[in-house]
């Protein structure tokens, strides 16, 4: 209960803005998900690396598919 909260709620307490959520059955449990979460920001960002740090107390497995520069128009 509350285990999509414990991981929104580092990005949030950042003002880091979430672009996109999407959740997946986990192929390892039964009635386990996997989630997937894009958000403003660099790896390389104070208040990213917080949040992520954060979050390594509340997942099982966390990994970095990738971090982009921001494009300038």
């Amino acid at each position: 209960s509350g285990a999509l909260y414990s991981i929104l709620e580092p990005f949030k307490a950042r003002g880091i803005n979430l672009t996109r959520i999407e959740s997946r059955p986990s192929q390892a449990d039964a009635w386990s998900y996997v989630f997937f979460i894009d958000f403003e920001g660099h790896v390389d960002d104070v208040e990213v690396q917080a949040a992520l740090a954060e979050l390594e107390g509340h997942v099982r497995d966390l990994k970095l598919l990738g971090s982009y520069p921001k494009a300038v128009l």
